[in-house]
């Protein structure tokens, strides 16, 4: 495996990743959050909430292309593999964690459908970038 590839490629798949969730959070369902932090008594997010989820996003993005780089021998390279690679991703996060959030905090299955499919949707292109940017040594 070509590591300092997949450093790269995690990152441009971290910031694809990144886009994503700002895109979501702060315009998709901005209006529901709002409403639910304050139904709830939450404070909205912080700086400190916010420079964390970032970075960790970065690193999900190079677990992403490292998952792709794995599979990579077997299936052979390009789209349909980082594709599959972001399914297991997606599985991993969004699916768990939004069903387990979902019946935790009584989230609305309409809102938990749209993450997830918004999820997989940003998931597949931060992959296909990732492995775009990724090659063998």
């Amino acid at each position: 495996m070509n590591y300092p590839r997949i450093l790269i490629g995690g990152l441009v798949a971290g910031l694809v990743l990144n886009i994503g969730e700002y895109l979501l959070n702060e315009f998709v369902l901005a209006a529901q959050m709002k409403t639910f932090f304050s139904e709830h008594n939450f404070p909205p997010p912080g700086g400190n909430f916010i420079a964390i989820a970032v970075v960790m996003t970065f690193l999900l993005g190079i677990v992403l292309v490292m998952l792709y780089a794995m599979i990579r021998p077997r299936s052979g390279p390009g789209p349909k593999t980082a594709v599959c690679a972001a399914s297991v991703v997606w599985f991993c996060v969004c699916v768990y964690t939004g069903i387990i959030n979902a019946i935790l905090f009584g989230v609305s299955v309409n809102i938990v459908i749209l993450g997830l499919v918004w999820c997989l949707v940003e998931y597949s292109l931060a992959a296909i970038a990732g492995a775009w940017v990724y090659r063998e040594v």
